[in-house]
């Protein structure tokens, strides 16, 4: 990666509200703030995740997602709602432009302002955002296209506002970047060598270690399609 150095953009929070077509809680609808921001183990303290079982915890304390994306998916996706499509729309806590899934790798520490951040895994995409985007096919489409965006685990608290640099600090994984760990994860899903070298990657989140073990030990690709359906 030729820089090291990238400009926050926005950060985001937001709240939990009804959501969907049962109306569950959601807080997938972020919004740009200024001032400065609290970076706990958790995230930044004005957060909230209404799903703790999928969303959030330590390993999903902030997610980051490529302004870069936008532009695609307006230019692909011409049935989507434009006006869905703003920074924010996919949930994510941190905006930037120039660093997408092909740029970062798995266990990367990152300044963020002043905290101290490493990336645990990237997003899988689940049918809220269907929902968020009145698109039936959008998690689909996302998990597809590579554009999920990433979580990172907090190393060192601090805060961050809008216009701090986020920098690269450390890379030990230079070969497992995330766009090689999805195309392990939903091309080509049951290629043992690879899977079995992904389980070996100490800074992955516990619960990537967890699918890859079950892919392994049962030979079989989990079924996807409660995460990315929406339910009735």
């Amino acid at each position: 990666m030729a820089n090291s150095n990238f400009i926050v953009e926005n950060i985001l929070t937001g709240k939990s509200v009804p959501f969907g077509p049962k109306g569950q809680p959601s807080a997938i609808g972020k919004i740009p703030v200024s001032g400065k921001l609290e970076i706990t183990s958790l995230g930044f303290a004005d957060d909230e995740q209404a799903d703790p079982r999928h969303h959030g915890g330590p390993e999903k304390a902030l997610h980051h997602y490529a302004r870069d994306h936008y532009q695609a998916w307006l230019d692909q996706c011409p049935d989507i709602n434009p006006n869905s499509l703003n920074v924010g729309g996919f949930g994510e806590n941190i905006s930037t432009t120039g660093l997408q899934e092909q740029d970062v790798c798995i266990g990367d520490i990152f300044k963020l302002g002043t905290a101290t951040v490493q990336i645990s895994q990237g997003r899988q995409p689940c049918w809220k955002l269907n929902v968020r985007f009145s698109y039936p096919k959008m998690a689909a489409a996302v998990q597809k296209s590579g554009r999920t965006g990433w979580y990172y685990r907090v190393l060192d608290e601090g805060s961050v506002q809008q216009g701090d640099l986020l920098t690269l600090i450390e890379r030990p994984n230079p070969e497992w970047t995330l766009a090689r760990i999805q195309k392990i994860l939903y091309v080509d899903t049951l290629n043992k060598r690879d899977l079995q070298a992904l389980a070996l990657l100490k800074e992955l989140a516990e619960n990537w270690h967890v699918l890859v073990q079950k892919r392994l030990s049962r030979l079989e690709v989990e079924d996807w399609s409660r995460r990315l359906e929406t339910p009735d």
